[in-house]
């Protein structure tokens, strides 16, 4: 019996695949409109070279990344599936050839279930969302958007390089072809008040999108935000406080809402604050008591419409 108060994404893989389900993360040697000069240089405020990076090696091919990564998760894990998660940078910026030659090199790895593609909503024109919804025909498929927040403002003081307008277009367009999305956002992002995080919750709980990544925003060494941070225009939410909005936030979004993830992970060697990030159990751990001692669970304040 499902006894966590949120909807988890192992349970939700078990389900549906009957077996211990794990995603391995593939570098496909991407960029991203904001980095390489079509949109601008440098990423967001909150990344450095490496972005959202796995460690995983683009120099490696992605069956290779796929195979080498294999018998540790069967072994520790006892993961009998794996879904392959293109992860670093904007996995649908390339042509449209590309695309399908690295998806199709991932699933057909033995034990490959299916695929999880993180990318930026204003990088999947049409025909991109036509051969993902190919895939998803035949297979597991998650799109994962990077959005942050639903606040313009927001979006541009942190140099994302789209707005909430086009995010909900990608929505939209995504949901017309049957694609089960997944959206990303932070919590903690500068400038914004508890009440703007909020805020974002409700606007998602009412798009249909499958799923959810909640992000810690935490410094990252050789950041603009790092230097944002040290001249003191930068104050990173304090663990309680982080808890506190992620279980309203949680209340918020439709119960079967899937959960991706309730905090990041930092890479040790890169964090510069707050320490706490680096404690993944005690966080989480922190995350049920506070959701059990206020009575609260995910859904408990959504207000169940859904429209897009």
């Amino acid at each position: 019996m499902h006894t966590l108060p949120y909807t988890d994404l192992n349970t939700h893989l078990r389900t549906r695949f009957g077996c211990r389900v794990h995603k391995i993360t593939v570098d496909a040697g991407m960029t991203c409109p904001n980095r390489d000069g079509s949109k601008g240089f440098g990423g967001c405020i909150y990344c450095n070279a490496r972005g959202s990076g796995t460690g995983a090696s683009a120099q490696a091919s992605i069956a290779a990344q796929i195979r080498g990564a294999q018998p540790f998760l069967r072994d520790r894990y006892k993961a009998e599936k794996f879904i392959a998660y293109f992860q670093s940078f904007s996995n649908t910026y390339a042509p449209v050839e590309r695309l399908a030659a690295m998806y199709a090199e991932a699933l057909s790895v033995e034990d490959v279930a299916g695929l999880a593609v993180g990318t930026r909503p204003d990088c999947v024109p049409d025909p991109i969302l036509d051969l993902l919804a190919g895939i998803s025909a035949r297979t597991y498929l998650s799109l994962e958007l990077g959005l942050q927040s639903i606040h313009d403002r927001t979006l541009a003081l942190i140099n994302r390089g789209h707005t909430a307008a086009e995010f909900f277009d990608a929505v939209r367009r995504a949901r017309e072809r049957d694609i089960e999305l997944c959206v990303h956002i932070i919590l903690g992002l500068p400038g914004e008040s508890r009440e703007d995080m909020l805020e974002t919750a409700r606007v998602i709980g009412g798009l249909g999108i499958r799923g959810i990544k909640l992000h810690l925003q935490y410094v990252v060494r050789d950041t603009p935000l790092h230097r944002m941070y040290e001249r003191g225009e930068y104050r990173c939410l304090a663990r309680e406080e982080y808890v506190d909005i992620l279980c309203d936030f949680l209340a918020l979004l439709p119960p079967d809402m899937v959960i991706h993830r309730l905090t990041g992970d930092p890479h040790r060697d890169e964090l510069i604050a707050p320490a706490w990030a680096l404690e993944k159990g005690t966080n989480l751990q922190a995350v049920r008591n506070a959701l059990h001692e206020r009575n609260l669970r995910q859904g408990a304040r959504c207000a169940g419409s859904r429209h897009g």
